[in-house]
């Protein structure tokens, strides 16, 4: 015990038992609801460097704790040499940065399995389809009454509530209208006629 104390109290450990803390201090704060476990420098893109596809927190905190063993295992191994004085300083200074780079290889495989869980894109969301062109499927349309059909990106469709602030005979069963607006509390999207020859995407 004694030996291992004294090893992450010495240079290179200290430095990432310091960061060790730092990052356990952390998720003790995310386990008590302090903070959330992506609210932390979550728009730095760690990607360039091979650890993106997760949370920053996730990242620094894997290779902080990696870092950490291979310094150990290092300080551990240097501390039972006999070196001594500009052999020693040398020494530890190569722990240092093999513990780095083996940090960051041990790293980017350990993340790896754990990007499926975060996907890149956000999941679909009913605003993405504010913009759109739907048909309708009821019909009228009036401020409290309607349904139409709209389709996704990824080509499914998907039968939504619409309203209309005047009734309109363009908004019957059938017919084009689009989705300017949607409202949260209501849970349903503002519609208005649709003519594609007022479609500037649309080339005759």
């Amino acid at each position: 015990m004694s030996e291992f104390i004294d090893t992450i109290s010495r240079f290179p450990t200290v430095v990432l038992t310091a960061a060790l803390a730092v990052v356990l201090v952390f998720w003790v704060l995310v386990l008590i609801g302090v903070t959330d476990a992506d609210g932390f420098d979550a728009d730095a893109d760690l990607g360039p460097v091979g650890l993106g596809g997760v949370p920053v927190t996730v990242a620094v905190s894997v290779y902080v704790t990696t870092g950490w063993l291979a310094s150990l295992t290092g300080g551990v191994l240097v501390g039972r040499t006999d070196t001594a004085g500009m052999s020693h300083a040398v020494l530890v200074l190569l722990v240092l940065v093999a513990a780095l780079l083996a940090a960051w290889g041990l790293t980017r495989l350990l993340l790896r399995p754990l990007r499926a869980l975060f996907p890149d894109e956000p999941g679909p969301s009913r605003l993405d389809f504010v913009g759109s062109t739907c048909t309708i499927r009821t019909g009228r349309v009036d401020g409290r009454f309607g349904q139409a059909e709209v389709v996704a990106e990824d080509g499914s469709t998907a039968i939504v509530q619409v309203r209309a602030s005047d009734p309109d005979p363009a908004l019957s069963s059938g017919r084009t209208g689009l989705l300017y607006a949607y409202d949260v509390a209501g849970e349903f999207f503002w519609v208005a006629p649709f003519d594609a020859a007022l479609d500037p995407r649309i080339r005759p």
